[in-house]
């Protein structure tokens, strides 16, 4: 009797188990299924054929080998941003500087890059470091004002992005522009350029880069104390402050693991992308990057490998939406536009559970 009961009661935890696995799943699908419906919608709205839209889109980005790879070009610094994100909305912060931070990241990349002469792999390995050693810096100004004055990091945040922003054109322009090419900065030297994978894409060994990077974040926040107290912080911060989690520790290792990520996507985005190895004085290949990071992280339901796939897909829509305007006309704007949508209700159920853990 007791080992029937105890395989029934076996049996319904595995079930449970079972169910909220796939719970996600489901959901993910439905709200991909409610995104380009609401797409469709808007092509429609502006006199577009959906179904022709829709074509060269997936096409673009996922058609044949090297499409996919120069998805995966575009989707590799977004994985990092992405699995960055993650680290904090873990732990209970909401690190919205990833973009400030990655704009230090790579003009620090640049500089080592393309003012020093290293031998090949040191040179690669110190432009990647002081990249992400800057992005980290750059993080501390928020993680101090919220420990120390309670500053909400959403405001902090967004304001150091602004500064970022302007602090790195005028050293890209002042200090480290090209003078034979004055709309962008020196190129990084060939010693410190990751190695291009195929002539067929812009992508790089950077790539294995994200991947690990994804990787290590999984490792630590699952499989280490540190990543256990980060996210029981995240979870129910009066059971970690009952287990003898430190908040403030938890906020400070949260923004400068997020930091080096975000410092690393900037770095891969100049010196693991061709063709320029650059970065443009307007931070064009650079923009965005800390912010669609963030809608990977909520798509990919704020987990590491989650961001690879979600990242991926978004990458592909990227690449693919280059193609709109000369195949059916529809305005790189507009086509921005109906990506936006699309990835903003497919983010929604993982926002709607961070939301929800916020008001617990």
């Amino acid at each position: 009797m007791l080992r029937d009961s105890t395989s029934v009661l076996l049996a319904r935890y595995m079930k449970v188990i079972e169910a909220r696995r796939i719970e996600p799943l489901l959901e993910s699908f439905f709200a991909i299924t409610v995104g380009l419906l609401a797409g469709s919608i808007f092509m429609a709205a502006f006199g577009y054929n959906p179904i022709l839209g829709y074509f060269v889109l997936f096409n673009g980005g996922f058609g044949d080998l090297s499409k996919i790879l120069e998805s995966l070009a575009y989707a590799m610094p977004i994985i990092i941003t992405g699995a960055s994100f993650t680290i904090s909305a873990r732990s209970g912060v909401f690190n919205l500087g990833l973009e400030g931070q990655a704009y230090l990241g790579a003009i620090g990349a640049v500089y080592i890059a393309g003012t020093f002469h290293l031998p090949p792999v040191i040179h690669i390995a110190a432009a990647t470091v002081f990249g992400m050693l800057l992005g980290a810096l750059w993080s501390l100004p928020a993680a101090i004002l919220k420990i120390w004055k309670g500053v909400s990091e959403i405001i902090s945040t967004i304001m150091l992005n602004w500064i970022a922003y302007y602090l790195t054109i005028y050293i890209a322009i002042d200090l480290l522009a090209d003078p034979e090419t004055p709309h962008k900065t020196i190129s990084a030297l060939p010693s410190a350029r990751y190695i291009r994978l195929t002539p067929r894409s812009t992508l790089t060994a950077g790539i294995f880069i994200a991947l690990a990077f994804c990787v290590l974040i999984y490792f630590l926040l699952w499989h280490t104390a540190v990543g256990f107290e980060l996210r029981l912080a995240g979870t129910n911060p009066d059971a970690a402050l009952y287990a003898g989690v430190d908040p403030k520790k938890v906020t400070l290792i949260s923004f400068i693991l997020s930091g080096l990520g975000a410092g690393l996507a900037g770095t891969i985005q100049v010196i693991g992308r061709p063709p320029g190895w650059c970065l443009y004085t307007n931070l064009g290949n650079v923009l965005m990057v800390g912010y669609d990071g963030i809608s990977v992280a909520l798509m990919g339901r704020n987990h590491p490998i989650g961001c690879i796939v979600s990242a991926f897909f978004y990458g592909g829509l990227l690449n693919g939406s280059r193609l709109m305007e000369s195949r059916v006309g529809i305005y790189s704007e507009l086509a921005r536009a109906l990506i936006g949508i699309i990835i903003m209700i497919i983010a929604i159920p993982e926002l709607m559970n961070i939301i929800k853990r916020r008001l617990k």
